[in-house]
């Protein structure tokens, strides 16, 4: 059952993309953030560098030295080189805990889901619902107009928009891991354990991920794909997916 077009709204991985999926979660908007501070700091790192380097081989060339300096040590540089990379890593660390701390703590949840990897195929769970289904990928050969190959599944995982949502990964057989590039969630599936991770999705639309462990064989075949929606809608969606009642016969008065 497809709420949203197969076309509007994607996260997708695209032809020739080098850079992130557009942010769709907090934590990935934070995640952007950082490494495009870290590219900042990176680059002033190579230009540095480079500038070192273009002076060294202007101001120390033999022709304007011909008697090579015998210094081998020099007391401020020493101290320079080694305090200037103490400040970067300090500088980097505040924002990057936070973030860290931020993605592992999970906070109250309003919506659990549970994610199982098996060869080669995921099985989905909404404890609070009762709602247990299959996700495979879909055929090449039956891929509709607009669905991305190797990426769209037969039953997708269905979630409401603005709230927080508790993952709960494991796996049947061997190591998979649960993966939503623009929810900048990463969680291994491991037999025998249930890890945890969580995620809120600020906006309606469809987002592609994938396992990201070698799974096997067919690792490539294990597209996930999460269709955010309103609430009202994720409401309508539980109801044509929950288990129907079974008809309990009427016990006769006596």
């Amino acid at each position: 059952m497809l709420l949203l077009s197969t076309t509007g709204g994607a996260a997708a991985p695209q032809p020739w993309q080098v850079y992130f999926q557009p942010p769709a979660t907090p934590v990935m908007e934070k995640l952007y953030d950082f490494h495009t501070f870290l590219l900042w700091i990176e680059g002033g790192i190579v230009c540095g560098v480079i500038a070192l380097l273009v002076y060294t081989l202007v101001r120390f060339r033999a022709s304007r030295n011909p008697v090579p300096s015998r210094r081998a040590h020099n007391t401020l540089m020493e101290v320079i080189w080694t305090l200037v990379p103490v400040l970067i890593l300090m500088v980097i660390i505040v924002p990057s805990f936070k973030l860290l701390y931020q993605m592992d703590v999970t906070p109250k949840a309003e919506l659990t889901l549970k994610a199982i990897g098996s060869q080669w195929y995921w099985t989905y769970e909404y404890p609070d619902y009762d709602i247990r289904f299959d996700s495979n990928m879909v055929p090449e050969e039956e891929l509709k107009p607009g669905q991305p190959r190797l990426l769209e599944v037969d039953n997708r995982v269905v979630v409401p928009t603005h709230t927080t949502i508790r993952v709960l990964t494991t796996a049947s057989d061997v190591i998979h891991s649960w993966a939503v590039p623009a929810f900048g969630v990463k969680k291994d599936s491991i037999p025998g354990r249930l890890n945890e991770t969580w995620f809120r999705v600020e906006k309606e639309g469809v987002y592609y991920g994938q396992c990201s462990e070698l799974c096997g064989v067919n690792h490539g075949f294990m597209p996930i794909v999460v269709e955010a929606v309103s609430k009202a809608q994720f409401q309508k969606w539980v109801a044509a997916h929950q288990p129907k009642p079974a008809n309990v016969p009427k016990t006769p008065a006596s």
